[in-house]
């Protein structure tokens, strides 16, 4: 017992090093939440020719995983991305006047589900039902 209280002794005296230099990192700390419109602009940037996915991360902060994900949402049409010239997606344009087809029917097929309706349906009730459906992919 009389050696351990010598070693610790020993210990508390000792001398600890003093530090000469101290970094501090300068950045983000925790979660943070990201608008739509910046997620977007950055997926658009890591889609320019020549753009490599570890190096937009970087430049923005994120990691290249955060990234990627970003990207998977635009590919599924859960984040819209800005509208600029060689678009890489096809946009939607809906008529601003109801049409109908006359005597026709419409349908509108998601994976196994059908949705039918009369030809005389409103061309807008046909887009909201088409844009609630791509929310449930």
């Amino acid at each position: 017992m009389e050696g351990f209280q010598q070693n610790q002794q020993h210990l508390l005296a000792e001398v600890r090093g003093v530090a000469d230099r101290l970094e501090v990192l300068d950045g983000p700390t925790g979660r943070r939440s990201w608008p739509d419109d910046v997620k977007a602009r950055i997926v658009a940037e890591s889609y320019e020719r020549g753009a490599r996915v570890c190096d937009v991360a970087r430049r923005n902060g994120i990691t290249p995983q955060h990234l990627s994900s970003w990207r998977g949402l635009a590919r599924r049409g859960k984040l819209a991305l800005p509208d600029e010239d060689g678009a890489l997606f096809a946009a939607l344009e809906i008529e601003a006047e109801p049409t109908a087809v006359s005597g026709g029917r419409i349908e509108i097929v998601c994976g196994d589900v059908v949705i039918r309706f009369p030809g005389d349906v409103p061309s807008a009730r046909v887009a909201e039902i088409a844009v609630a459906l791509r929310g449930t992919r």
